[in-house]
């Protein structure tokens, strides 16, 4: 079974927690993307990331899931990263090996953030150069 395969039903393998602190971050990586690379490469990219990601979260409290598309193709290799209460980030142009550390790094900064905002600074440069939008939580009320 690859990750894809786990992408729609519950996973054991996913590392959600009955209850989740307000800071509880999860990462959703999509496991389709291929990042321009040709249609019959195996495994896929996007698997390799998630599973990258996956394995760097190991013990953080972190939560990866995957997800098979965010629309972001022209964008390479992407994920999204929110947290509940808080703004949620997407990423394009993930190296498949490198962003893992990335995703991580950056969910850290994120979770510790008191404005629900993560910082820029401290945030690892693929995440800088690679932020796609941010989108605000559910019950944000608007700027004045």
């Amino acid at each position: 079974m690859t990750l894809a395969d786990t992408a729609t039903t519950d996973s054991e393998s996913d590392l959600t927690c009955a209850r989740r602190p307000e800071s509880a971050i999860t990462i959703y990586v999509c496991v389709t993307c291929r990042g321009g690379r040709p249609l019959d490469l195996v495994p896929v990219p996007g698997e390799v990331l998630a599973t990258a990601t996956a394995q760097a979260a190991e013990g953080t409290g972190i939560v990866v899931r995957p997800i098979r598309c965010l629309a972001n193709c022209n964008r390479g290799l992407s994920a999204a990263v929110r947290r509940d209460g808080a703004w949620t980030y997407v990423f394009g142009n993930l190296d498949p090996s490198s962003g893992a550390i990335a995703l991580i790094d950056g969910a850290k900064l994120f979770a510790s953030a008191p404005d629900g905002l993560m910082p820029w600074r401290g945030r690892p440069e693929a995440l800088k150069r690679g932020l796609v939008a941010r989108t605000p939580p559910f019950d944000f009320p608007g700027d004045s």
